[in-house]
């Protein structure tokens, strides 16, 4: 992977230097947000990581190499949705490689890429897990593999709304995940902050979330998932938000939507039935998770 692994200048120079750095994924440039918000997210995230003193590396393949730390135009390629930009998780990662395809990272190819080029902690909007229905479908995430893994703090509001959120929090038990709860001790749902699952683990700052981080560390762990809440102005009703995704869940069934293409096709059409409101949601929690995400490189760093 030596020859294969590119380090953005900045990015270089950074992890010469111990300076904090933040990663962010690029699947949600590609195939997650509506053109011109992603475009506007990206920015953000760069934004936010730089106020709080830290390196942002947006990850992704391209020319047959893992990049860390993309260049404004290369953020820009991502966020024109091109039909030639594949997902890569890490199923496909090496055939990306291989085909010099250009690919926008998944949670699970994000932590992938952080745990080759040594970066500590990774922002994203929500974990994939453990499908609906899954008895019948299979269908799991790896991103779950991934947190198993790779030895990277993610950032998150906890799994999408529209998993099957106690299986996922079973399987997370399973693979040794610790998962902490950031001034909370409720798993979010995403799009909203009500959730009916408790947490053991709960931190109250980012100093107290990276002294856990370095004794898991130390002790051998793998991933570590951090959640926090969508900020309440922007939190959707449990009640309300249940209902859109039954009936999303319904129209994927009628038309026949399965594998990758299901999370794709039910965010949008959350987006359609909540008028909009689901994307102003995840447009704040990934704003917020990147503040936090900065917050917690910072105090891994200085401590």
């Amino acid at each position: 992977m030596k020859n294969a692994l590119v380090m953005g200048q900045e990015v270089e120079q950074a992890l010469s230097r111990g300076i904090p750095i933040v990663a962010y994924e690029t699947t949600i440039l590609s195939f997650g947000l509506p053109e011109p918000m992603n475009r506007e997210v990206a920015e953000l995230c760069e934004k936010v990581a730089r106020e709080a003193g830290c390196v942002p590396a947006t990850l992704a393949i391209l020319d047959g190499q893992v990049k860390i730390g993309l260049t404004k135009e290369e953020i820009l390629f991502f966020c024109t949705r091109a039909p030639h930009i594949v997902k890569v998780n890490l199923q496909n990662f090496a055939a990306a490689l291989a085909r010099r395809q250009p690919g926008a990272l998944t949670v699970a190819a994000s932590m992938k890429a952080c745990a080759l080029a040594g970066l500590r902690v990774f922002a994203t909007g929500g974990i994939g897990g453990v499908h609906r229905g899954y008895a019948q479908t299979l269908d799991i995430s790896s991103d779950l593999r991934a947190l198993a893994e790779f030895p990277v703090v993610v950032v998150s509001a906890g799994a999408k709304s529209i998993l099957d959120v106690g299986a996922t929090l079973e399987v997370l038990e399973t693979l040794g995940v610790p998962v902490i709860g950031y001034r909370t001790d409720r798993f979010p749902l995403f799009f909203t902050a009500e959730s009916p699952y408790r947490l053991d683990i709960v931190c109250d700052s980012p100093d107290e979330v990276a002294a856990l981080a370095r004794i898991h560390f130390a002790c051998g762990g793998k991933g570590l998932l951090v959640v926090t809440p969508v900020p309440a102005d922007a939190s959707i009703p449990m009640v309300e938000l249940e209902n859109w995704i039954e009936k999303a869940l319904a129209d994927a069934a009628a038309n026949n939507v399965s594998g990758k293409a299901v999370t794709p096709y039910l965010l949008e059409r959350l987006e359609m039935l909540s008028q909009g409101r689901t994307l102003a949601a995840n447009r704040a929690l990934i704003e917020n998770n990147a503040r936090l995400a900065a917050a917690i490189a910072q105090a891994l760093v200085n401590g």
